[in-house]
């Protein structure tokens, strides 16, 4: 898979938010809102939904990411760039030390909760309307997380371009959420989030340094 050290910055930005966005989605609130949904409707419904709001949130990700990068002056952005990748990447191995051995399964009672209360008025059956229900609520989930925090943070380095991040972050979203649709059970009860996080925190401090190395050429 890419990494930051290719030559090619399409490539790069590609397996970078690949590799980014995959690690942050399993075991996330979302993953298991499409496993639940998927088992309660039909599979190809959730994942129309969930697809189409995680690839709404990805694009505006990506607009403040850029906009971020547009507004600042050309010889700040690289420092701004290993800032956050590095804080991030230190912040995410923090937080994996205090992770409990459970917390892939709190994820998924909360996902649960979410669902049953929105499905509390009386069962939803009709195709449009689990595309609907999949849309809103993982959109709803999505904004704030981790996952959109690491496309913002992507996009403000000026070494990935935005079709490479746009492209890998879409293909990164389109496996983990037919993963959770297809085979989430078996999958769900295997997510170790604290090797999640470290591997994440671990590929955000390899971009903040290559970042560093950036501004410091």
């Amino acid at each position: 898979m890419a990494t930051p050290l290719t030559a090619d910055p399409g490539l790069a930005a590609f397996g970078s938010s690949l590799t980014a966005i995959t690690l942050a989605e399993l075991g996330d609130k979302t993953f298991f809102m499409a496993l639940i949904l998927a088992a309660r409707h039909r599979g190809r419904d959730v994942f129309l939904g969930a697809f189409a709001a995680l690839a709404a949130v990805t694009l505006i990700s990506l607009g403040l990411g850029y906009g971020l990068r547009e507004l600042l002056p050309a010889a700040v952005v690289p420092w701004l760039a290993a800032v956050l990748f590095l804080g991030f990447g230190i912040k995410l191995i923090v937080d994996a030390q205090g992770l409990a051995d459970d917390e892939a399964q709190e994820e998924e009672k909360e996902a649960e909760e979410v669902i049953n209360q929105a499905e509390s008025r009386g069962p939803i059956n009709a195709s449009y309307a689990v595309i609907w229900e999949a849309f809103m609520l993982v959109f709803i989930a999505e904004l704030g997380d981790r996952t959109q925090f690491t496309t913002i943070f992507l996009a403000t380095a000026p070494a990935f371009t935005f079709t490479g991040l746009l492209a890998g972050a879409l293909a990164g979203h389109a496996i983990v959420t037919a993963l959770a649709v297809g085979a989430g059970q078996w999958i769900g009860t295997r997510i170790s989030e604290k090797l999640l996080y470290r591997l994440s925190g671990g590929l955000f401090i390899a971009f903040g340094l290559f970042a560093l190395h950036q501004a410091t050429s």
